[in-house]
């Protein structure tokens, strides 16, 4: 029997939509941020204040909006986030074209994308299960993928190039994108299942933690991606790369932090056509051995090709990851957590990467940027092994997606 195309699932292919027009909308919406700030101010603190302004919410939202996404119409939190951002971009536009943007401006508004993007990112997340049968998700997954990072390579440079015509145009495109993806957002239509409403208190709030900290399969898998890319990101160390050992310019470190978004968008197709089935836990830990000796091969390179083709397979592996990891969390919480769930898995992914940065430096600083590179590729490499002892749960699972009882 053939698969059912995941095309005729309407409510998903709108909930993709508005996805790929809103992350597009939101890539080119922080380059122009970015770069008005650096043309007001000159400042690169003031460029980490952008970015410290916008986790900052996140992190401390996450657990209170994990509790509003499992109470409330998960598509109409999209819709509602969408359209703030709408109304920032239009702030940010009337800003321009009036010449009244300044740097506290600007620090307000990455204040209030951050804050609206903590209960934006968990609400996408738990939203997809209920648009697609069980047996799809995987395949889901990976296709939604596919299409952010798409939009996530593409957005910065349609961001840019708008820019020319000044940051007005840039709010202005980002605005419309919003307004979009806010009405495709806001029509979506799906069986939500009823839900005991208990009254707010810490138990509720904090059950996405409990439930996790109690669950080997979910805990390991979040983990293993918070130690892996924590230890093994190299993102914050690419100019290094690129202007001292490899010595190419602002080019190749272009396509430097190109070729990472390149090999994920190639795997994730894949996986949308040819989703892991069996031996689920092998794959998942052996991709993050993969990814580990991606980032050694990278940190010992000093030929530009080699660098890229590693940063490539490094992509594709962490694609691999972050697909069975994000079926795992969904197909095992129960749809009354998945809010609270997805919340604090946000927080996992936010830390990471933020984190990873702060570490990739610090190692830097010590040890030169090789050998921050190697040794964090080391410790992927022993995560991994380590994770096999630590979670056999997690190691021994088999079928990604059960299959249902017989009727």
């Amino acid at each position: 029997m053939p698969e059912e195309s995941l095309f005729a699932q309407r409510a998903f292919m709108q909930l993709w939509f508005a996805r790929l027009a809103s992350t597009a909308a939101s890539q080119m919406l922080m380059v122009a941020v970015g770069w008005q700030m650096y043309d007001l101010t000159g400042s690169a603190w003031d460029l980490g204040l952008v970015g410290l302004l916008q986790f900052a919410p996140a992190l401390l939202l996450a657990l209170w909006a994990g509790h509003v996404i499992d109470r409330h119409h998960r598509a109409r939190i999209v819709a509602a986030c969408l359209a703030v951002q709408m109304a920032v971009a239009g702030v940010l536009w009337a800003s321009s074209q009036g010449g009244w943007a300044g740097r506290e401006l600007l620090l307000w508004v990455s204040l209030v994308l951050g804050a609206v993007r903590a209960f934006q990112m968990p609400a996408q997340q738990a939203l997809t299960p209920s648009l697609v049968p069980a047996a799809m998700l995987p395949r889901a997954l990976a296709f939604s993928s596919a299409g952010m990072q798409g939009a996530i390579i593409a957005g910065p440079a349609l961001g840019g190039f708008i820019y020319v015509a000044g940051a007005s145009a840039t709010y202005a495109v980002c605005a419309a994108l919003f307004l979009v993806a806010s009405v495709l957002a806001a029509l979506i239509r799906y069986v939500q299942q009823p839900r005991r409403q208990e009254p707010a208190s810490w138990a509720t709030v904090l059950a996405g933690v409990h439930f996790i900290r109690h669950n080997p399969v979910i805990l390991g898998a979040i983990s293993l991606d918070l130690f892996a890319v924590l230890l093994g990101g190299a993102t914050a160390l690419l100019p290094i790369f690129a202007k001292d050992i490899l010595q190419v310019g602002p080019w190749g470190l272009g396509l430097l932090r190109a070729a990472p978004a390149v090999g994920a968008l190639a795997m994730s197709l894949a996986l949308a056509r040819w989703p892991v089935r069996r031996r689920t836990g092998h794959v998942l830990l052996g991709a993050v051995a993969v990814f580990g000796v991606a980032m050694l091969v990278f940190g010992l390179s000093t030929s530009l090709v080699l660098s890229l083709a590693a940063l490539t397979v490094s992509g594709a592996a962490d694609m691999i990851s972050v697909v069975i990891r994000s079926t795992l969390v969904q197909l095992e919480t129960p749809d009354e957590m998945r809010g609270r769930v997805s919340a604090v898995n946000s927080v996992f992914i936010g830390a990471s990467n933020q984190l990873g940065e702060f570490e990739s430096g610090a190692t830097a600083a010590l040890l030169g940027p090789v050998g921050s590179v190697v040794l964090g590729g080391l410790g992927t490499l022993l995560v991994a092994g380590l994770w096999l002892r630590l979670f056999p749960a997690l190691a021994q699972r088999d079928a990604l997606v059960a299959p249902k009882p017989p009727a």
